[in-house]
């Protein structure tokens, strides 16, 4: 532990020396980024800083020389220094040089070709299958341009990358070996210390040979473990996606949402997943903490399951998070980014009319959605029943009887109608309809258990518990969308922050329409009301904070911008009044009208 802390001290202090050094000589040197549409900020900067990264992490990895014991040259940390240590110059080659991005594929996957050769050895008796050389070759190009793709806005591929080697040291840091291990410290370390440097507002970016190098390091050592357990592939390669989930969602997401607005995909622009975030309100430092988030949300999932004895909780754990990260994406998505050409090409294909059949008409991906939901909700409830040999007897009857569950459960959700309700705008209402297709569909279930297997091996323990599971996940993913506006709403920097005089049924009409409206820009962060039954309660998630004679105070506790009169009622001198204060201090009063011609 001490040669950890040793190493990590090291290379943080040094990363933030060298940051020094490259931003004094960057300038001379013409290694300065001017203001670009593409990226967020407003002066030259320096660029370069990833030799701050990289001769950090070499600096802190040379304390291992004091360690012979560790230094062995047939392990593979000696593979994935070296892959690192290429695509950095690759890197260097790429700043100074502008290189294509053609000649960057080829680079990174020659690279890759020859890291998977070292690591693999050249042995024929024992060696991988070829579809294995060939998805860790294309695994190793795309982990490095996925962080080359990240780094697009202050902080952000630096944090993700330092999380991401933070989970892969704890997670994988068995398989991997001490040495590689430390690597990884090294690399945490440096990466904190160009965080001094990078942090919003940047002083200093990284540059591609930052990018391609903390991508080939993460990409390499997260191979390692892979090729270490040749025989349970899909294991460590679920943990492995799992921890660099954040460079390969944004990667996917950025490449087919272009492709779909029919741009090219090497194209810069401001359509990443930050910059999506930073449209929907989000301030820019905001935005990468989520991301930051993220990643350490997947890095958490990899250690869960790596910690959980044998493999029966991914199927459920895994659907989870994907199910997670694929409404944050198409959430997203929705998010104009190319001046209203997104999903173009889509939209002129020839099968456009086809896909608007199936997703629109049919609500093609809501089924599918509840088909990956009803059969993880199925198998948590056998998992949280039985254990041990009884799980192991009681499993088959899972298998068999799935079939039959999801058509009884599919029948009951769509004459339940719940694919005729609008996931923005998902209420009680709509809740009262998921019990009553859960409802429904359990009791057919059961039926068919009755009818099928006189209820052997099954337990009304087991129906209970999905039927739990699955209105919760229902009802869950439904009210995504809504939470989704409502927390960009809250959290957005652009809108106005907005007083709701009167707490009523139109004042709580009108905070109704502000959180759904994002044209509107107006946050509504609290009511005063004339009615003291009202007072210091909250209605609608905003707290009712008292009555006329405490408008000033709340103006100042709450930064308010305006003040909205909700109620024709509120008139006279009252009226009066909340103009006057208004205007002594600076802030406009506006009033809801509502009329039906």
């Amino acid at each position: 532990m001490i040669l950890h802390v040793a190493v990590f001290i090291v290379a943080t202090v040094a990363a933030v020396a060298l940051g020094a050094v490259v931003r004094r000589t960057a300038p001379a040197l013409g290694a300065v980024v001017p203001p670009r549409p593409d990226r967020w900020h407003t002066s030259p900067t320096p660029t370069m800083g990833g030799i701050a990264i990289a001769g950090g992490t070499v600096a802190g990895f040379a304390i291992v020389a004091f360690q012979p014991s560790l230094i062995d040259f047939s392990s593979p940390w000696v593979a994935v220094a070296l892959a690192s240590l290429a695509m950095f110059v690759v890197g260097v080659l790429d700043d100074r040089l502008q290189l294509s991005a053609l000649a960057k594929l080829v680079a990174s996957l020659a690279i890759g070709a020859f890291f998977v050769f070292a690591l693999a050895g050249a042995e024929p008796e024992g060696a991988a299958p070829s579809w294995y050389t060939l998805i860790a070759i294309v695994w190793f190009a795309g982990i490095c341009h996925g962080l080359n793709l990240l780094d697009n806005m202050d902080g952000l591929a630096a944090g993700v990358g330092l999380v991401a080697a933070v989970s892969l040291a704890v997670v994988l840091g068995a398989t991997m070996g001490p040495t590689l291990v430390l690597l990884l410290v090294a690399l945490v370390g440096a990466l904190l210390g160009f965080l001094y440097w990078n942090r919003p507002p940047a002083r200093m970016f990284m540059g591609d040979c930052g990018s391609l190098f903390i991508g080939a390091v993460l990409a390499s050592a997260s191979l390692v473990p892979v090729f270490q357990t040749r025989m349970a592939f899909v294991n460590p390669g679920v943990l492995v996606v799992l921890i660099l989930i954040v460079p390969l969602f944004d990667t996917g997401f950025v490449l087919v949402l272009r492709r779909l607005a029919g741009r090219a995909a090497t194209k810069g622009g401001t359509d990443h997943v930050s910059h999506r975030l930073v449209s929907i309100g989000f301030s820019e430092r905001s935005a990468v903490r989520i991301l930051y988030f993220l990643g350490a949300a997947g890095g958490g999932t990899a250690w869960f399951l790596q910690a959980a004895t044998g493999t029966e909780p991914m199927l459920p754990v895994v659907a989870v998070f994907a199910v997670v990260m694929t409404l944050i994406g198409v959430y997203l998505a929705r998010v104009p980014a190319y001046n209203a050409q997104d999903f173009q090409a889509l939209q002129k294909s020839s099968f456009a009319p086809f896909l608007k059949d199936l997703t629109f008409r049919w609500h093609f991906a809501e089924v599918m959605l509840d088909l990956v939901l009803i059969t993880v909700c199925y198998y948590a409830a056998f998992r949280l029943r039985f254990e041990g040999e009884d799980l192991d007897i009681f499993l088959p009857y899972f298998t068999a009887s799935l079939p039959v569950v999801l058509g009884c459960k599919l029948l009951a959700l769509y004459l339940s109608r719940l694919y005729r309700r609008s996931w923005g705008t998902f209420g009680l209402r709509d809740i009262a309809v998921v019990v009553r297709g859960v409802g429904m569909g359990s009791v057919l279930s059961v039926l068919s258990a009755v009818y099928l297997y006189r209820m052997v091996g099954f337990s009304r323990v087991v129906f209970v518990l999905d039927a739990l599971l699955l209105a919760l996940a229902i009802v869950a993913t439904r009210a995504s969308f809504r939470a989704m506006n409502l927390v960009a709403a809250t959290r957005s920097k652009r809108s106005r922050r907005v007083l709701v005089y009167g707490a009523g049924q139109f004042g709580q009409t009108l905070v109704r329409e502000m959180r759904a409206n994002g044209n509107w820009n107006m946050n509504p962060v609290a009511f005063l009301d004339d009615d003291p039954m009202k007072a210091r309660r909250w209605i609608m998630g905003v707290p009712v904070r008292g009555t006329l004679s405490e408008l000033e105070d709340a103006m100042a506790r709450y930064a308010v911008d305006e003040v909205v009169l909700s109620s024709p009622a509120i008139n006279g001198s009252v009226e009066h009044r909340i103009r006057d204060i208004c205007a002594r201090l600076g802030r406009p009063v506006r009033r809801l009208h509502l009329e039906i011609r």
